[in-house]
């Protein structure tokens, strides 16, 4: 996990996926074009949260996500997420 210099704004927080599976767990290997958008992530930076709900998500939090949530990035070569809080629907 590098430093990034991206400071979110409000309950936004910057997520860098994890890559996603090459192969099952039976040993057959997934082609890219086949390959799920991976719904895992771990949290780089976020936000200060806004005055009435403080964010409940650090640095360094594994998160799960919606399929279809945040807006991506890509910073330095490396691939990220910018979403809000509400986007993510647990800590693991």
């Amino acid at each position: 996990m590098a430093e990034v210099n991206i400071k979110p704004l409000a309950d936004r927080v910057l997520v860098e996926p994890v890559a996603a599976e090459t192969t099952t767990a039976s040993g057959i290997i997934i082609p890219d074009s086949a390959k799920e958008k991976p719904q895992k992530g771990v949290v780089v930076a976020v936000g200060p949260g806004t005055k009435d709900e403080p964010l409940t998500v650090k640095v360094g939090d594994t998160v799960l996500y919606g399929k279809y949530s945040g807006t991506e990035l890509k910073l330095e070569g490396t691939d990220y997420l910018m979403m809000r809080e509400s986007d993510i629907l647990a800590i693991v």
